[in-house]
């Protein structure tokens, strides 16, 4: 009889070194706009020391403040912080018909 191995880890977010769900998301898409970045300014004739330095420092930049975020607004925070921006102030009715009809 075959021994199977009991997942523990359903329902929960995906971790990586402390960052939790779509910020491994936005951290890889990061990354990967600077790669882009550095091929583009070294294409276009820029020292690589420059090149290398620019890039660096976007770089802690970017991987502090997707850490920043993912600490501050947690695994589903950020999307709810955005979320409540498209709320209204407030509706404004000019009759009771929509919520008189709400009874039958």
């Amino acid at each position: 009889m075959p021994v199977y191995q009991i997942n523990k880890g359903i329902n929960k977010p995906i971790e990586f070194k402390g960052l939790k769900a779509q910020y491994i998301g936005y951290l890889a898409g990061g990354l990967v706009s600077l790669l882009m970045f550095f091929a583009l300014m070294y294409i276009s004739g820029l020292p690589v020391y420059l090149c290398i330095a620019i890039i660096s420092a976007l770089g802690t930049g970017l991987f502090f403040q997707v850490f920043k975020l993912s600490h501050k607004y947690g695994q589903y925070g950020l999307m709810k912080r955005t979320a409540r921006r498209c709320l209204p102030g407030y509706l404004k009715f000019n009759s009771r018909k929509l919520f008189t009809r709400l009874k039958n």
